[in-house]
């Protein structure tokens, strides 16, 4: 098979092409692109393919293919687009198109080197409310169904305020328009289909470094106090070796402490919580919202619906509720390579239990036992109060890294 031409096309179509790439799509004898790229060029004469959501049935057609070819794209096809798929498979010269990014931030008059990106094309809006938190500028693509509306209403579900939106709608074509909005407009309007969404920060926005307080949380009353203690739980997540990508599960969630604050580390990755009281998944969804945490949460006793989990980097562990062995042949299984799994142990035979079982499953164990206490005010004086003391186990499997 000779080389390949992947030609990105802007909103405005062939007119925006250079006459050398006109030229090579003319004289090519077969064409591949989305179905709108396609209807781009009426009076081609060569075969075409359109291309759908299977690009490993293309790679394998295209692998195999002698004709002259060339593939069209939106925009800047290294971006969220096929073309990282396409350039890892076959022998392709990329030819890009100026992107939507490029387009709404000269539109806008900003700079956007300073920006992050983030793609919701074809994919849930889970996890998006901490990708966004903080950030000054964040560029949004988008689809039919996450569109700058659904995205707006999802953010105001988040209290996420302090961003105004800019809504580029088929930038460089014929319709282009251009608009600013709150979000509480932006919640309530209709937009064309291909467009993309900047989020500006114009107010602070609320922070939390690691190590939240306790008196932050939302917690179940009149027990007070169920909760993954601030200092146990940041040895536990120094434990865990969280990376921005990772995936994590928080098996016994309850108010969501752990979670929250993995989610915020972990913010280009995903989190996964199961609690088996509905009373705490509520609590923990109130705590959600404040902290700006997306994350998947189930309502259920592991090990069971741990099969809905991607398979993870890093479990926690808070509680088992008497299925120590049942949920470490899950967790074990499903634990990727160097990947760690942290438990919080208040009991002497929980901590026998947890090593016995994974030593069985050819883990590595180390303990710590964190005994900490918490200054307190009495008369004038101060005094110190003992928190529970807590083993933290800290599991991973023999041979990895």
């Amino acid at each position: 098979m000779g080389t390949i031409k992947l030609i990105g096309i802007g909103a405005d179509g062939p007119a925006g092409l250079p006459a050398l790439y006109r030229r090579w799509i003319e004289e090519s004898e077969l064409l591949v692109g989305g179905r709108r790229q396609l209807a781009m060029f009426p009076d081609y004469k060569g075969e075409t393919i359109v291309v759908r959501s299977k690009l490993a049935e293309l790679v394998e057609q295209l692998r195999n293919e002698t004709r002259t070819t060339v593939v069209l794209a939106s925009g800047d096809p290294l971006f969220y687009g096929m073309g990282s798929y396409l350039a890892n498979k076959l022998p392709i010269e990329v030819y890009p198109a100026v992107s939507s990014v490029q387009w709404a931030f000269a539109k806008m008059g900003e700079s956007w080197q300073d920006a992050a990106f983030i793609s919701v094309h074809g994919r849930p809006l889970t996890g998006l409310a901490q990708r966004i938190d903080g950030r000054r500028k964040v560029a949004v693509l988008t689809d039919e169904t996450n569109s700058p509306t659904a995205i707006a209403r999802y953010l105001l579900e988040y209290g996420m305020t302090e961003y105004e939106a800019f809504v580029g709608e088929e930038l460089g074509g014929p319709n282009e328009r251009c608009r600013f909005f709150k979000l509480e407009e932006m919640a309530e309007t209709e937009f064309l289909p291909l467009n993309i969404v900047v989020l500006k920060q114009v107010a602070p926005s609320p922070t939390w470094p690691l190590g939240i307080e306790d008196d932050e949380f939302f917690q179940r009353k009149p027990d007070k106090g169920l909760i993954t203690k601030k200092e146990i739980r940041v040895l536990s997540l120094s434990a865990l070796r969280l990376r921005p990508d990772s995936v994590v599960w928080d098996i016994g969630t309850c108010t969501g402490s752990v979670a929250i604050e993995a989610a915020k580390i972990a913010r280009d990755g995903a989190v996964f919580a199961i609690e088996k009281n509905e009373h705490d998944v509520d609590i923990c969804r109130q705590n959600l919202r404040k902290f700006r945490v997306d994350l998947t949460l189930v309502h259920g006793k592991a090990p069971d619906r741990l099969d809905e989990f991607a398979d993870p980097d890093a479990i926690f562990i808070g509680g088992t509720s008497g299925a120590m062995a049942p949920l470490l042949d899950v967790c074990t299984k499903r634990l990727k390579k160097n990947g760690r799994i942290v438990i919080n142990a208040a009991t002497v035979e929980t901590l026998a239990e947890a090593c016995r079982e994974l030593r069985a499953r050819g883990f590595h164990v180390d303990i710590a036992l964190a005994q900490a206490a918490r200054s307190k005010p009495i008369l004038e004086l101060t005094r110190f109060e003992a928190l529970n003391p807590v083993y933290i186990i800290t599991a991973k499997r023999e041979g990895d890294e």
